[in-house]
């Protein structure tokens, strides 16, 4: 994209009107005029509505970090495991104007002014499960690699939607390490950024978390990820395009409630945990996978039945993503769908992340699952998308049935629910 340029609000309104930023837009949201004109009318509105909160600051940047749809490994990134994933073309952005006051000041649409003081960057308690703890936290560690933050006033917006499994969280972290990446010269870099985002999260924000979110929000593109190193992931950037193939990538929200869900999330990690620690290991990647199977008569009444499951899920899951990521690479779409839809099954009966024990008359994932499987037939395939629970399914929907399959989803859990995605070829960047 750009670097270091900045504009006077004005001038940066009339570029954006006279579609001077086009070929920037294209790459970040696809060629399709409407949603050209849909992106320039959201910035001009996002500089219109910094301009009255900041009306002292002239100078302003745009920025833009994408949310991401994971593809395969559902589930396996906390265990070290590996993971097929993507970045899309809902994003959070944010315009930007860079001072040397040593306060981060954010306005989020729809939320409160955060404002982080970068004389104390320590840990704030009641700042944990907050936006603001992510702001301190990821400066804090930039500060400890020796970059010097002078401090920035912005304001930012999101269509990545919250607690869909797009990773709202994750591309708001990878916007604010971007920003201060791009702007102090630290030359961090893309899993650099995920891995300081992941950092700010686990510790500032108060939540557990593998780096995939962070990690293809941050690369961006259609990414395979190995974590067994995790402080040196394996990377591989994949170029297939299922458009061309003949498939748009669909999420649907069933507008499921996540309150009251952060035990379903926590059990997951903690009972795959426990299977691995029999073997001695801390992650389920440390174990040997025969001695496992070899092992699940002692494990039974050692552990939770449901764990002994999630463990089997996790060694089939793992196995299946480097299968669809191959798949992929060879052009194999049959392959691809064969191990997708083993996945789902996997997903539903191991895993068992489709509802939450603790509310079991509600189960909009399920529901969403089996009336796309009547809508698509043998044509396309679906499954849960991202932690589960409650939430959003993916689908790939052949082209010529996306417009029926949108209209019949939406009928289901109210217009706007189910969203047409497309795979952003670029992570965290500065636009202009």
């Amino acid at each position: 994209m750009k670097d270091g340029v900045l504009m006077k609000p004005n001038e940066l309104i009339n570029r954006l009107n006279s579609g001077a930023l086009e070929k920037e837009f294209s790459v970040l949201y696809g060629s399709d005029p409407d949603v050209l004109c849909v992106q320039r009318e959201r910035y001009i509105r996002a500089i219109e509505r910094f301009t009255e909160i900041f009306p002292d600051r002239d100078d302003i940047s745009l920025f833009s970090a994408p949310g991401r749809s994971e593809i395969g490994g559902n589930h396996t990134d906390h265990q070290h495991g590996c993971a097929l994933a993507a970045a899309v073309n809902l994003d959070a952005a944010a315009v930007v104007a860079f001072h040397q006051e040593g306060v981060i000041r954010l306005f989020s649409e729809g939320y409160q002014m955060c404002e982080v003081s970068l004389s104390d960057l320590s840990v704030h308690e009641e700042e944990k499960g907050k936006s603001i703890g992510i702001i301190r936290g990821i400066a804090a560690r930039f500060m400890k690699m020796g970059v010097h933050i002078g401090g920035f006033d912005a304001y930012t917006v999101s269509d990545v939607l919250s607690g869909s499994g797009l990773s709202s969280s994750a591309a708001f972290e990878t916007l604010i390490g971007t920003i201060i990446d791009v702007q102090y010269g630290s030359k961090a870099g893309e899993i650099e950024i995920a891995k300081i985002g992941q950092y700010a999260e686990n510790v500032y924000f108060g939540k557990g978390s593998g780096l995939l979110d962070q990690m293809v929000c941050s690369v961006g593109g259609f990414v395979f990820l190995d974590f067994r190193d995790t402080d040196n992931p394996k990377v591989e950037k994949h170029s297939f395009d299922f458009e061309a193939a003949g498939y748009h990538l669909c999420i649907t929200d069933t507008k499921g409630s996540h309150s009251d869900l952060t035990d379903d999330y926590v059990a997951v990690p903690a009972e795959m945990k426990e299977v691995a620690a029999y073997f001695g290991k801390p992650y389920l990647r440390e174990v040997d996978e025969k001695a496992f199977f070899a092992a699940i008569p002692q494990l039974h009444g050692k552990v939770s039945d449901r764990a002994i499951l999630r463990a089997i899920h996790f060694f089939g899951e793992n196995q299946r993503a480097v299968q669809e990521a191959d798949a992929l690479e060879r052009g194999d779409l049959v392959r691809f769908f064969d191990l997708y839809r083993q996945s789902a099954d996997s997903s539903a009966t191991l895993l068992q992340n489709l509802y939450s024990s603790k509310k079991p008359l509600e189960q909009g994932i399920s529901l969403a699952i089996a009336v796309s499987k009547t809508i698509l037939g043998n044509d396309g395939a679906v499954r849960v998308h991202g932690g589960g629970f409650a939430g959003t399914i993916q689908a790939f929907v052949p082209l010529d049935q996306t417009d029926a399959y949108r209209e019949k989803m939406d009928a289901l859990f109210g217009k706007g629910s189910c969203y047409v995605l497309r795979i952003r070829p670029v992570g965290g960047v500065r636009i202009i």
